[in-house]
C-alpha cells in the first residue's frame, strides 16, 4: 500500500489516544474522536475555537494551574520547534451539561511541532494520556487516603515541572550563547554595503541554534579584493561551535596576510593540529579580485564552491582539492587554482549539509544545487539563498548542519 492509498484523515480520527491539532495561535484545527469523547466536548465546541476558551483554568481555585502550564509548554514548542513532554498535570474541566461545576482530571500531555517547508512551526500536535480513572482506582483502594494521594501526586507533578523548567532555563542560556556566536559570524555592515552578500545558517534538527559550520568574508590587503570562506567542524552544539570559532578566527587573520588561499589553509592546517576537536575539519577559501576579475581558491577536503556565470554556465571550483585540515602530521603546501569571472557572476560557498545525502553520490547533490541555482539565477542573492535552501534541504529539517554564503560579483 502506498501513501496515496492511505486515508490519513481516517487514521487520525481512529487513533486510540486523545490527539488534537492546534494552529500557532492555539486555535483547534482538528481533534480526533477519542479527544472529543474523553473531554466531553462536541466537534462544534472545539474546532475553530481558542484552546483556553474551551478549557480555561478553574477561576474558583487559585491552585488550578494546569492550563497555564499547558500554555507555557505550547509556547515553548512554538519558539524552539522542539517536542515538549509535560509532567502529569491536574486539570479542572468545566462540565458542559452543568456550567459552573468542575471535575478534576489527570492528563499527561505531549506537544510536538509540525514544521513547514521554511522550518517554521505550522501546526502543534497535542497528545493527551488520560489517567484519571487509574489514579481514582488506586486512590479508591486506600479509602480515606484519596485526598492525600491526590495531593501527593499533584505535588510530585509540580516538582517534576519545576525540574523541567530549570533544565530548560539552562538550555535557554546555552541558546543565548549560541545566538551570540551565530551573530558574530555575520559579515560587517560595511562589507555587506559594498557587496551583494547573502548568508544563511541552518543547524541540524534537534541541535542548538549553533553548529560547527561557519562562513566568513574578509577584506584582503592590496587592491579591490575580498576573501570568502566556509568551513565545517565535526559535531553540533557549543563544543563544535567553540572549535569553529577558533578555526574561523585563525583563517580570517591568516587570509589578510597570506600570499594566497593555499598559504592561508596551510597555516590553518598547522593550527588545527593543536586544537582539540578539530579532527577532520574541512574548509575552502576563495580570494576574489574585482580588478582582475579572477577567483583564486583552495580546498581542504571541502565540497567545491559553485561559480554561476551570467551565460548560465555553472562551474564547480574543484581543481585545487586537498585532504582535511589536520590530515597530515607534517602539513605540505596545499594546491590552489585560479579561474576568471564576468561582472554579474555569482559565487556560492556552502557546507556539505546542503548537498550530501545518505546512500547518494555527491555528484547527485551537486547537480541538484546547479539546477536550483540556474532556475533562480535572475533573483538577488537574498532570494536566491532562500530558494536554494527551500529546494535542497529536507522539509522536515536536515540531520546535518548547513552554512551558505552567496556573493554577487
Amino acid at each position: 500500500m502506498t501513501d496515496a492509498e492511505i486515508d490519513y484523515a481516517a487514521v487520525f480520527q481512529g487513533l486510540p489516544g486523545m490527539v488534537a491539532l492546534l494552529t500557532p495561535d492555539l486555535v483547534y484545527a482538528d481533534a480526533n474522536e477519542e479527544f472529543l469523547r474523553m473531554s466531553g466536548r462536541t466537534r462544534e465546541q472545539v474546532v475553530g475555537r481558542f484552546l483556553f476558551d474551551v478549557f480555561p483554568d478553574n477561576p474558583n481555585d487559585p491552585a488550578a494551574t494546569g492550563m497555564r502550564n499547558l500554555e507555557t509548554s505550547l509556547r515553548r514548542v512554538l519558539s524552539t520547534g522542539e517536542r515538549d513532554a509535560m509532567a502529569l498535570q491536574r486539570y479542572d474541566v468545566e462540565s458542559t451539561a452543568c456550567p459552573g461545576e468542575w471535575e478534576q482530571r489527570y492528563w499527561s500531555p505531549v506537544n510536538a511541532p509540525v514544521l513547514g517547508p521554511d522550518g517554521k512551526v505550522v501546526l502543534l500536535v497535542h497528545r493527551v494520556e488520560e489517567v484519571t480513572e487509574l489514579i481514582r482506582a488506586r486512590a479508591g483502594a486506600g479509602g480515606g487516603r484519596t485526598r492525600v494521594l491526590e495531593a501527593e501526586l499533584y505535588t510530585r507533578a509540580r516538582e517534576l515541572q519545576e525540574l523541567n523548567d530549570r533544565l530548560r532555563s539552562a538550555h535557554a542560556r546555552e541558546r543565548e550563547v549560541a545566538l551570540a556566536l551565530q551573530d558574530a559570524m555575520l559579515p560587517t555592515r560595511r562589507q555587506r554595503a559594498r557587496h551583494q552578500i547573502a548568508v544563511r545558517y541552518r543547524p541540524a534538527v534537534g541541535s542548538l541554534n549553533v553548529c560547527g559550520d561557519w562562513y566568513d568574508v574578509v577584506d584582503l590587503v592590496g587592491g579591490n579584493r575580498i576573501g570568502v570562506s566556509v568551513g565545517d567542524v565535526v559535531g553540533h552544539g557549543l563544543a563544535a561551535a567553540g572549535v569553529m570559532g577558533q578555526l574561523r578566527s585563525a583563517l580570517s587573520a591568516t587570509s589578510r596576510v597570506a600570499a594566497g588561499p593555499a598559504e592561508a589553509l596551510d597555516v590553518l592546517g598547522r593550527y588545527a593540529n593543536v586544537v582539540d576537536g578539530a579532527e577532520s575539519a574541512t574548509a575552502v577559501t576563495t580570494f576574489v579580485d574585482f580588478d582582475r576579475l579572477t577567483i583564486t581558491y583552495s580546498s581542504a577536503g571541502h565540497p567545491p564552491p559553485a561559480l554561476v556565470h551570467p551565460d548560465g554556465r555553472v562551474e564547480f571550483l574543484d581543481r585545487a582539492t586537498d585532504p582535511p585540515l589536520d590530515a597530515r602530521p607534517d602539513p605540505m603546501r596545499r594546491p590552489q587554482a585560479t579561474t576568471t569571472f564576468a561582472h554579474g557572476s555569482t559565487l556560492v560557498l556552502y557546507t556539505d549539509g546542503l548537498v550530501e545525502r545518505r546512500r547518494e553520490d555527491i555528484d547527485t547533490g551537486l547537480a541538484r544545487l546547479a539546477d536550483s541555482l540556474l532556475r533562480h539565477l535572475d533573483t538577488d542573492p537574498e532570494a536566491l539563498a532562500d530558494a536554494v535552501l527551500l529546494e535542497l534541504l529536507p522539509h522536515g529539517g536536515a540531520t546535518d548542519d548547513t552554512a551558505l554564503i552567496i556573493v554577487r560579483l
